[in-house]
């Protein structure tokens, strides 16, 4: 956001804006505000029409990231600058509750997925048994009753003659 933009958007001057930013300059680094380019201004220039003004300005304009704009706001003290900073702090509020109310949620979420998935293996292994009960070795042979049981004549006889 330029700096012109910030001004009106804060009820100030741009001018008065830029030296409340001169004077606590230390609050703003590169990461929150930085002077356009020539080449950055005139493209600035072209595609915004209400910034027709700032073609012919000799000063390069300062544009301010969100946290800069954040920055200004509490260095401003227009009534309109400390409005935004109070929405903004109670903002942060309202996210941090947000938040902290979803970590709840993600908790019992992540604790429900360990229980399904172990579930899963539970079930995988109670399959897979059954597959191995249900199938019979094909190689088998058979098994030799246990007990006594009348044998065949044949058989009867081959014992008594032996």
């Amino acid at each position: 956001m330029l700096d012109s933009d910030l001004a009106a958007l804060y009820g100030t001057t741009t001018k008065a804006l830029n030296q409340a930013v001169k004077r606590n300059l230390a609050r703003f680094p590169s990461t929150f505000m930085f002077a356009l380019t020539d080449l950055e201004k005139a493209e600035v220039v072209t595609n915004c029409d209400h910034l027709t003004k700032l073609k012919f300005s000799p000063k390069l304009p300062n544009a301010f990231t969100e946290h800069g704009a954040i920055m200004a706001a509490s260095i401003l003290n227009t009534p309109r600058a400390v409005e935004i900073s109070i929405f903004v702090v109670q903002a942060f509020v309202k996210l941090r509750q947000f938040a902290l109310n979803h970590q709840e949620i993600l908790k019992k979420l992540a604790d429900l997925e360990r229980k399904v998935s172990a579930h899963d293996d539970a079930i995988m292994q109670i399959v897979t048994a059954l597959r191995q009960l249900m199938t019979s070795p094909k190689d088998e042979k058979p098994k030799r009753r246990i007990g006594f049981h009348a044998a065949n004549d044949d058989t009867m006889q081959s014992k008594r003659k032996s």
